[in-house]
C-alpha cells in the first residue's frame, strides 16, 4: 500500500461518524490535497468548545463564516462577534468564482453557493437589535468582578444590592447604582449605618470612579431596559435553519473593558437561564468570539477565575464556546484546556518570541508520523489550517493539515441599503428598539432626599416662642440671705445669751 492509501485509509478512520458532522475540507500530504479524505467534526462534540488561531490574512475569518454557515443548516443557532464589519455578507450567497470551483474539486465536494438567516445586533448607537441589560441582572458579585474591586468594596455593593432589595428600589442602569452609592455616604448616611453598618467615603469614591470609567467605554447604553432575552439567540426560522447572530463590534475594539462585561454578563445569563442538557445530538447554541485576547487583555484575576468558571460549566448546558484569536498564547492555559476543536491556521515566524510560540503552539497538538508539526505551522497557506478534533466518544481525532473549503456565502460585507433590509425585516427590532426609563433607584431616592430637605426648611422658617415658667424664681433676696445665714445666727443667739446672764 502506498503512503497516500495509507494517509487516506489513516483520515478514514479517524474521522468516521455514525451522527450528523460538518465536513471542513479534505486532509493534505506534503502540501497536496488528498481528495475525498475528509475532515469532520461530529456535530454531538461542539458543545466542547474550540479555538481558531492563526497570523492576520491566513483564513481565520473563513473558517468561523464556514462553520457558522453549517451549523445554521444543521439548525444549530450561532452568534458571531463581528469587530472587522466583515461578517454581514453571511446574509448574501456567494458570487462564485473559478479558484472557489477548483478548491472543492480538490476535497471532493460539490460547492453551493446560499445566504443565511442573518439577525444584525448592536451594543452602541448602531442600527440593529439593541442589546442591553440592567444592574440587577448582574448582580453585585459579577459587577464586583467586572470593575475588580477590592473585598472590602465588594461588600459595599453587596449591601447596596442588600438595601435595594429591602427597599424595593429597582437598579436598572448606571445613574441607580450611583444615586444609590452617594446617598450611602450622604443624606442617607444615618439610615445605612443603623441597619448595615459605616460606609467608607473613600471606598464609595473609589466605586464611583471606576463605574464613570466604564461609562467613558460606552456602557450607559448597555445597562438599562428592555433587558435582551437570551432565548431570543436560539431562534430557528421556518425551514428549520439555525439564525446566525451578529454583533456589529466595528466601534468598540478600542473599549475592551465595555467588550468583556457584555461577554461576561451574556454567558452568565445564558448558563443561569439554559436548563441541563448533557449529552446531546447537537448544541443548543454556539458563540464565536472574535479578537478574544480582547477579553483576556485587561482581565484582573478574579474575573479570568470567573471566565474559566463559565467555560468549564456551560457545555452542560449544550453551548459552545470558540475563541477566534491570531496566537493559542493569547488565551489562558486552564481555558485552553477545556477546548476540544483546535483549528489552527499559519504562524509567523519574525522574532525570537514568534518562534517560542509556536514552538508552545506544536505542543498543544497530538503527535503525528505525517507531519512535523512546527515546520507546518509555518508552511500553511491561505485556507489551509491544522485541525484536530474530538470523535464522537470524546477521543481526539487524527491530526490533519486541511485544505478547507470556501464559504457559501459572500466572503465581503452587505451594502448598505442590503444592510437595511436585514434590519428592516427583523422581528426582534421592534421589540428591543425603544429605550424604557422607568422610575427606579435614582428617582425614588431624589424623591425621597426633596422631601427631607422641604421638612428640614419649614422647621427651620417656624417663628421661636418665649417660654414663660410658672415655676417661682428660687434666688434669694440678699438681705434674707444675710439674715437666714448660719453665722448671723449664731452672732444673734450669743448676744442673747449674755443679756440673759
Amino acid at each position: 500500500m502506498s503512503n497516500k492509501n495509507q494517509f487516506f485509509t489513516h483520515i478514514e478512520k479517524g474521522y468516521t461518524n455514525k451522527g450528523d458532522f460538518i465536513t471542513m475540507g479534505a486532509a493534505m500530504l506534503e502540501g497536496e490535497a488528498v481528495t475525498g479524505a475528509h475532515v469532520k467534526v461530529p456535530l454531538k462534540t461542539l458543545n466542547r468548545h474550540g479555538l481558531i488561531a492563526g497570523a492576520t490574512g491566513t483564513g481565520k475569518t473563513k473558517t468561523l463564516q464556514v462553520l457558522a454557515e453549517n451549523l445554521s443548516d444543521q439548525g444549530v443557532p450561532v452568534l458571531l462577534m463581528d469587530l472587522k464589519g466583515d461578517l454581514s455578507g453571511l446574509a448574501q450567497p456567494s458570487p462564485g468564482h473559478p479558484k472557489i470551483d477548483e478548491r472543492h474539486e480538490k476535497i471532493g465536494l460539490p460547492f453551493e453557493a446560499k445566504r443565511f438567516p442573518v439577525e444584525i445586533l448592536s451594543l452602541s448607537e448602531q442600527d440593529g437589535v439593541k442589546l442591553r441589560a440592567t444592574v440587577s441582572e448582574f448582580g453585585p458579585v459579577l459587577l464586583s468582578r467586572i470593575l475588580d474591586l477590592s473585598e472590602t468594596q465588594e461588600g459595599i455593593v453587596s449591601v447596596v444590592f442588600k438595601y435595594c432589595d429591602d427597599n424595593k428600589l429597582p437598579l436598572l442602569d448606571l445613574k441607580d447604582f450611583k444615586k444609590v452609592l452617594q446617598y450611602a455616604t450622604g443624606a442617607g448616611k444615618k439610615e445605612f449605618q443603623k441597619e448595615y453598618g459605616r460606609i467608607s467615603t473613600s471606598s464609595t469614591g473609589t466605586i464611583l470612579r471606576k463605574i464613570i470609567e466604564l461609562e467613558q467605554q460606552g456602557a450607559d447604553l448597555f445597562f438599562g431596559e428592555k433587558s435582551f432575552e437570551v432565548d431570543d439567540l436560539t431562534r430557528i426560522n421556518e425551514e428549520g435553519r439555525g439564525y446566525i447572530n451578529i454583533i456589529r463590534l466595528t466601534d468598540i475594539q478600542d473599549r475592551p473593558k465595555l467588550f468583556s462585561t457584555f461577554m461576561l454578563s451574556l454567558l452568565a445569563e445564558i448558563y443561569a437561564t439554559f436548563p441541563e442538557q448533557g449529552d446531546s445530538d447537537k448544541p443548543e447554541l454556539i458563540l464565536f468570539i472574535d479578537e478574544a485576547h480582547l477579553i483576556f487583555k485587561e482581565a484582573s484575576k478574579a474575573l479570568l477565575e470567573q471566565i474559566e468558571s463559565i467555560v468549564k460549566l456551560i457545555r452542560s448546558k449544550g453551548i459552545g464556546l470558540y475563541f477566534v484569536t491570531q496566537n493559542p498564547t493569547d488565551v489562558p492555559n486552564e481555558v485552553l484546556a477545556q477546548l476540544g476543536l483546535k483549528v489552527q491556521h499559519a504562524l509567523r515566524a519574525f522574532t525570537a518570541r514568534d518562534r517560542k510560540a509556536i514552538k508552545l503552539t506544536a505542543e498543544n497538538y497530538p503527535e503525528s508520523e505525517y507531519y512535523d508539526t512546527k515546520e507546518i505551522l509555518t508552511s500553511l497557506g491561505i485556507g489551509e489550517a491544522l485541525i484536530s478534533a474530538l470523535d464522537e466518544k470524546g477521543r481526539p481525532t487524527p491530526l490533519a493539515a486541511t485544505l478547507l473549503r470556501a464559504p457559501m456565502s459572500r466572503m465581503d460585507v452587505l451594502t448598505e441599503s442590503e444592510l437595511e433590509d436585514v434590519i428592516d425585516s427583523s422581528k426582534l427590532v421592534g421589540k428591543y428598539g425603544e429605550t424604557i426609563d422607568r422610575e427606579s433607584a435614582y428617582e425614588i431616592l431624589n424623591q425621597k432626599i426633596e422631601k427631607a430637605e422641604a421638612l428640614a426648611e419649614k422647621e427651620r422658617n417656624q417663628p421661636t416662642r418665649r417660654r414663660t415658667s410658672t415655676r417661682r424664681s428660687t434666688r434669694q433676696n440678699p438681705v434674707v440671705k444675710v439674715l437666714t445665714s448660719a453665722t448671723f445666727i449664731r452672732g444673734v443667739l450669743g448676744v442673747l445669751k449674755k443679756v440673759i446672764r
